[in-house]
């Protein structure tokens, strides 16, 4: 029997009412303190429908801060501004995880407040960071020892078991788009000697053992991991196919036994070798994500759950513009377009004001 887009999955401890999955999005809404507020509460719960709602990347130390405006884990009053966001996705029948996300050297003192970025490595991310102060050039990020590295592991551990008391259904831990856990993998982002770094086996170290210590803390069918190999942003760049192939495929092999929730893979080609390869180590439910240059629709969100390539589809900026997508896509109704200039301001412009269906728009369409 062919599965449908909008029939339901069951991913760990996660009940999914459909297969649309809201990826997470950077929207800095959340002010200085990195609390969510009214504004971030509506947001999340105009689009409770989603299958899953998979939050923006929230920071789980100050060091590891990346943009002005990112909300936090790593204190009370944002735990308690997360309550309001999971209790309102709630009341409307929806789920909701947390991305736990630790910048790494994708930031600045000016964004972090701390004296110091940090990293696998002393290297650059190239590129400016964005701060109140205008662009300014990413330093070159201090170095995490060996040592440093068990409080890295415990700042994010502790971050995860603060989101789960707070009320979200899991967390996704962020293995991707050249933040700290993806700067281990890259072997030019990541050139230490000390059994973190060098070989595949050895750059995926530290990603397996945090995966292994958040699955412990807050168990494992509330996890979910995203990565996205060979996606090549912020520095760092994975050109070498079977170093690629050989770092993911150790990775993937060394979490499956875990029993996590999910796997959330970026790619540009979901239906390739390297996705259908990680999808069968993997050996669980398996999430995609194929957004770069163009929108997700539903005629490809809908083949790629017909075809198996995935078990469910990451949709991002069509849930930016439509909080009713899956009603939409459901009933055929046309699109709002998305408007890139308000993606990344302050207020509920391109936020929270975009039109939703009445019934009878929905009833007729």
């Amino acid at each position: 029997m062919t599965t449908n887009l909008f029939s339901p999955l069951t991913a760990g401890d996660l009940r999914l009412a459909n297969r649309v999955v809201m990826a997470p999005l950077t929207r800095t809404r959340s002010g200085a303190d990195g609390v969510p507020g009214d504004l971030v509460v509506e947001y999340y719960r105009q689009r409770a429908s989603a299958g899953l709602i998979i939050t923006e990347g929230t920071y789980p130390s100050a060091e590891s801060r990346s943009y002005v405006g990112q909300p936090g884990i790593a204190t009370d009053e944002q735990a308690a501004g997360w309550a309001r966001v999971a209790d309102a996705v709630h009341a409307r029948g929806g789920s909701v995880v947390m991305q736990v996300m630790h910048g790494g050297r994708v930031s600045h003192p000016e964004i972090t407040g701390t004296d110091r970025i940090v990293a696998p490595s002393a290297i650059s991310a190239g590129g400016a960071a964005h701060t109140e102060r205008g662009k300014l050039d990413h330093p070159v990020p201090h170095a995490l020892s060996t040592d440093e590295l068990s409080v890295v592991k415990e700042q994010i551990v502790t971050a995860c078991r603060r989101a789960v008391d707070a009320g979200m259904d899991g967390v996704e831990l962020h293995g991707a788009n050249g933040y700290l856990l993806h700067e281990f993998l890259g072997a030019g982002s990541n050139v230490r000697d000390d059994g973190y770094g060098g070989s595949p086996q050895d750059r995926a170290r530290f990603v397996i053992e945090v995966v292994e210590a958040v699955a412990q803390e807050i168990g494992a069918g509330r996890l979910g991991v995203r990565l996205s190999p060979e996606h090549g942003v912020q520095g760092v760049v994975e050109d070498d196919p079977d170093d690629v192939r050989a770092t993911y495929a150790h990775l993937v092999d060394a979490i499956a036994p875990l029993g996590l929730a999910y796997l959330s893979v970026l790619h540009r080609d979901v239906t390739g070798d390297l996705s259908a390869d990680l999808r069968r180590r993997f050996g669980g439910v398996f999430m995609v994500n194929s957004g770069f240059a163009a929108l997700t629709d539903l005629e490809e969100a809908a083949a790629l759950v017909e075809a198996s390539s995935a078990d469910a589809v990451v949709v991002g900026r069509a849930l930016i513009a439509n909080p009713d997508l899956v009603e939409r896509w459901r009933s055929g109704a046309p699109l709002n377009e998305p408007d890139p200039s308000t993606f990344y301001t302050r207020d509920a412009k391109g936020y929270t004001d975009y039109p939703t269906l009445t019934p009878r728009e929905t009833i007729s369409a």
